[in-house]
Parts: C-alpha cells; structure tokens; sequence
C-alpha cells in the first residue's frame, strides 16, 4: 500500500509543477488552427475521421485527398512550431549546436 501513496503523491506533485500558461497557450493555439475551417469543414473532418478510425487506408482515394486538403489548412507544422516556442518560454533560447 505503500508503493500506492508513493505513487499518487508523486502524481500530485507532478501536476503541481505543470505550466499552466504554457498548457494555456496550446489550448489557445489549437483552437485558433480549428476555428481556422469553417464550421462545414470541421464537421467534415469529424466525419472523414469516425469513418477512418483514425486509418486513412479505410477510406476511398477521393476521401483521402479530401481529409488531406483539410488538414493542410489546419497547417500543423505551424502549430508543431508555436507550440515548440511555447515550451522554451519567452527568455530561454535555443543552444546551438557546434559540431
């Protein structure tokens, strides 16, 4: 029973010392890429994606160009890349390597 508080104490703690603004700010981010498609291409995006279950192999060709145009425009590598600056925070910059 120990080993069961250690673990829960440890979880505690660990939620404790999340960044919240930083959590903030990718809720922030994502949301602002979904809203980015009309309420028309969000609905069909749900769909593609229930249809799919998350395996576009499931879906026809046609189907597959179209969740694929959809989410370019959602433009993840953007978002990949806000939420990257989003974890090193305002003052911290990047090292560089020198090899």
């Amino acid at each position: 029973m120990a080993r069961g508080r250690t673990r829960s104490s440890s979880r505690a703690s660990r939620v404790a010392e999340l960044p919240w603004a930083a959590i903030a700010g990718a809720l922030i981010a994502v949301g602002r890429r979904w809203r980015a498609l009309s309420a028309k291409e969000r609905s069909h995006l749900v769909r593609l994606v229930r249809e799919s279950g998350v395996r576009p192999d499931r879906l026809s060709p046609k189907q597959r160009r179209e969740l694929r145009r959809l989410i370019v425009k959602l433009d993840l590598r953007g978002l990949t890349a806000e939420l990257s600056r989003l974890r090193r925070g305002p003052g911290r910059r990047r090292l560089r390597r020198t090899s």
